[in-house]
């Protein structure tokens, strides 16, 4: 009996690991892969006009269904341009396997046309990559790249695999799938909750791996026993605390001075799955002189990476949470101060979270619309149980403070990253993995540009998947950074037509031009069950509710 070729036992390895689509742009080098897809169409193959959109799309795949996403890109053009979303996913702890074809091996050494160093190109925007050698190897290092991409911490891992290995027999069965690891409850449990419950005035710095592993339930009981005010991490990319809860503050700006002004006063802090990656230097560090720090992290990489902790945990987020809450509540004498306390914090908070709607709303009138108004009047109008995609820079803070985000897998982010363009391609990624759910999009006209191109994939898909345009026609984060002097930050001159370029990749799309149209145009995009892009021109300056 003839065994099957290597290709078709590496889709029969995808489909063991519970793969059931392949993102992907095509190339010649991965024509034997292609030929076994195509063979019975499992997995699907989801059809990108560029890499970095392939890429995200399965970043937003990934997050939705919580298991490795599959990537196919073309040799060294193809590696390139998904470098970015390799990178995005890397410090997102995304769980992605990225393939590419590798040309033959038989003439390798004459440096032909697309060969080149594939590991050496991929390796800084990975955990892992390597290139598969010989027909032997090649199933058991998919399955290592699938187990890798999967641990802790996770994130994206590569394999480059020869043409010439794809189109040869497979050399023996498909292993079997290593055991999944997981992390048991951090140890120092009580030494930290004995720090936290001994302040006066302690805070909680709510992380991504809390909404990346669904903990928020767990953070809320240790701010509740604790009465401590809650910051979500600045530029969060989850639902790292529930926006709505009376000890949730806003997240602050991801810089330096901003996030110790916000936590100035208090006197210890717990950084739980938390990392403080500012934009811009400052002569202020992050965190106040004198606050005592404990911080927990399922990366023992992690702790005290960046700043000076006093006790560190290291363990799986949610249970280790839990068992500090349950800590905390034994505690003799706390109770009466943390309900003192929880009552203070949300006599405050609570009142100036439902101004800054009220002033946001009033602000509302002609385009270009105030960004505060575009964002409360979107979050206003979604249907329920929308999933959120943002990245808008300058606008995307404004959208946090105006939407409620409660559950996990409510929102999602990745411009902290700094590889712009991530967020058309995760939309559909999304929609793919929440299919009942409606899905936004919320885009800075900058950031869009950058994967413009995976709106030509929703429309092939039919993807329901409102994507709002906030348009201030410039890098607006730019000017806000450097100043106005700076030239090339411009994007009005000639200004980009994002109902036509929309329509021309089969999109419906629509224009507004005063706010009272927002609501209406968010609620009509939604019912439409198709890909709508909606424009909102908004003003360059006066970022912030009046």
């Amino acid at each position: 009996m003839n065994p099957l070729p290597a290709a078709r036992a590496v889709v029969d390895l995808l489909r063991d690991e519970g793969v059931d689509r392949v993102f992907g742009n095509p190339g010649t080098t991965e024509l034997p892969l292609l030929q076994e897809l195509a063979r019975d169409g499992d997995p699907d193959y989801v059809l990108a006009l560029q890499e970095f959109t392939a890429v995200a799309a399965a970043d937003g795949y990934a997050r939705g269904t919580g298991r490795p996403a599959f990537v196919s890109v073309h040799a060294v053009p193809g590696v390139s341009n998904a470098l970015i979303g390799m990178n995005n996913a890397r410090r997102s702890r995304t769980p992605l396997v990225i393939t590419a074809g590798q040309q033959d091996q038989r003439f390798l050494r004459d440096s032909p046309m697309l060969g080149g160093d594939l590991v050496g190109l991929a390796a800084p925007a990975c955990l892992a990559a390597d290139e598969v050698h010989t027909a032997d190897d090649l199933l058991p290092m998919f399955r290592r790249a699938f187990a890798r991409a999967r641990g802790v911490p996770s994130g994206p891992v590569f394999v480059s695999v020869p043409m010439n290995l794809l189109a040869q027999p497979a050399a023996g069965p498909i292993p079997a799938r290593p055991p999944i690891v997981t992390l048991p409850v951090a140890t120092g449990i009580d030494e930290a909750a004995a720090l936290l419950a001994g302040a006066s005035n302690p805070a909680i710095m709510a992380g991504d791996r809390v909404g990346a592993t669904g903990a928020l339930r767990e953070l809320t009981a240790v701010a509740e026993a604790l009465g401590a005010t809650v910051y979500p991490q600045p530029q969060y990319e989850h639902v790292d605390a529930d926006t709505e809860h009376p000890l949730t503050a806003p997240a602050p700006p991801f810089v330096g001075s901003e996030i110790n002004k916000a936590l100035a006063g208090h006197d210890a802090l717990l950084l739980a799955g938390a990392s403080i990656r500012s934009h811009l230097w400052t002569p202020e560090p992050p965190l106040p002189e004198g606050i005592r720090v404990v911080q927990l992290d399922d990366d023992p990489a992690e702790i005290g990476r960046a700043h000076d902790v006093e006790i560190g945990l290291f363990g799986a987020v949610g249970p280790t949470l839990d068992a500090l809450a349950e800590a905390l509540r034994g505690l003799p004498g706390l109770h009466g101060p943390a309900l003192e306390r929880a009552g203070r914090i949300s006599a405050e908070l609570v009142p100036e979270r439902t101004r800054w709607r009220e002033r946001a709303r009033a602000a509302a009138g002609p385009a270009p619309v105030h960004p505060a108004a575009a964002a409360q009047l979107v979050a206003d109008a979604l249907a329920a149980g929308t999933v959120v995609v943002e990245e808008a820079v300058t606008s995307g803070p404004l959208l946090r403070r105006a939407l409620p985000q409660r559950g996990p897998g409510d929102y999602h982010n990745s411009s902290g990253n700094g590889g712009l363009g991530w967020g058309i391609g995760a939309a559909v990624g999304l929609h793919l993995a929440h299919p009942g759910r409606p899905v936004l999009a919320f885009l800075g006209d900058g950031s869009a540009m950058f994967g413009v191109q995976g709106l030509w994939t929703a429309a092939r898909l039919g993807a329901p998947v409102l994507f709002v345009v906030v348009n201030n026609h410039e890098y607006r984060t730019l000017k806000d950074s450097l100043g106005r002097q700076f030239g090339g930050m411009d994007l009005g001159d000639p200004a980009i037509d994002w109902v036509g370029l929309a329509r021309s990749m089969g999109l419906s799309a629509h224009r507004v031009e005063h706010a009272s149209e927002i609501g209406p145009a968010v609620r009509a995009a939604q019912e439409s069950g198709g890909p709508r892009l909606v424009e909102i021109p908004i003003r360059g300056y006066g970022d912030g509710a009046p």
